[in-house]
């Protein structure tokens, strides 16, 4: 099922999943990850209890909207995991960045302090 199409369908149908009573779809995105593997465990243990042995195999309209909404939970949980590798790697570009420019600041420096008093009289005129 596509992403898109999922959530339509929950929106459209007003799920609502199992944390501190019932949330809905929208709410699922401010939990954590581990809240969100909460509510995973609970409808996977209601999918469990649901599987009963049929000759037959075929699914209720309760068993797709359970697994609509594991599928769900998954991409929420994707999501959150690929949005949290990302911010990481921004904060390490940045560090990075920052690491940079201190030691550009210091070897600037160092050549300041490298000059002979006549050329610092001399840049100090020019700033005049």
């Amino acid at each position: 099922m596509k992403n898109l199409d999922m959530f339509e369908i929950a929106v459209r149908n007003k799920y609502r999943f199992p944390f501190k009573g019932s949330i809905s779809v929208e709410d699922l995105w401010d939990l954590s990850v581990h809240q969100l593997d909460s509510i995973f465990k609970t409808l996977k243990f209601q999918e469990k209890g649901a599987q009963e042995e049929s000759l037959l195999n075929t699914h209720t309209p309760e068993d797709q909207v359970l697994m609509t909404k594991i599928d769900i939970i998954r991409r929420i949980v994707s999501v959150k995991q690929e949005e949290a590798k990302q911010a990481e790697h921004a904060k390490e570009l940045h560090d990075q960045k920052q690491k940079i420019l201190g030691i550009l600041a210091d070897k600037q420096d160092e050549d300041l302090r490298n000059k002979t008093p006549e050329e610092l009289k001399a840049m100090l005129t020019q700033l005049d």
